[in-house]
């Protein structure tokens, strides 16, 4: 494995790491908290956080993931191949899926459907409390998960890779 594809993939693991820190805190505790503030105000929050999020590093992060992954995936499959490099492979594709298509899938279209709605309106109530709070904050923690698991199996198919070329040397 050339340093160049080492270090990557050492950076890889980081970025799944800290995309996973971030859906963590939402599940955790960030949408708790905006349910409890009685409706107006954790839609009213909630609008705001989905817009500011494309103006941040977070998402350059997320959206650069999906090709990462990707990449990774195939490296994992095509170039190290047997075990550690099916355990690459299934990290970027669990991270693809997981992550990235349960985002375009579920979250996404949850928060469009949030943004065009009256932050004053009963309709709007019904929806954050019965609706968007428990499947948005369900499909997040998926995502928390797929990044953390994707983090935890690239590190571990890296260092069995590692271990296997030394020895193989």
């Amino acid at each position: 494995m050339s340093p160049i594809i080492f270090i990557f993939l050492q950076l890889a693991i980081i970025a799944y790491a800290l995309v996973s820190g971030v859906f963590l805190a939402f599940s955790d505790f960030i949408m708790r908290s905006l349910a409890q503030t009685g409706g107006a105000g954790g839609v009213d929050a909630m609008q705001v956080i989905n817009r500011e999020v494309f103006r941040w590093v977070f998402m350059a992060l997320f959206i650069g993931l999906a090709p990462v992954s990707l990449l990774i995936a195939a490296y994992g499959g095509i170039y190290i191949g047997n075990g550690p490099g099916n355990v690459i492979m299934l990290a970027g594709v669990i991270d693809l899926i997981g992550c990235f298509g349960v985002t375009v899938g579920f979250n996404v279209p949850m928060n469009e459907t949030l943004a065009g709605m009256d932050v004053t309106a009963d309709t709007t109530r019904d929806y954050w409390t019965g609706t968007y709070l428990p499947r948005w904050t369900f499909w997040n923690t998926v995502r928390t998960f797929a990044s953390g698991l994707s983090s935890a199996l690239l590190l571990f198919g890296l260092l069995w890779a590692t271990q296997t070329q030394a020895q193989a040397v």
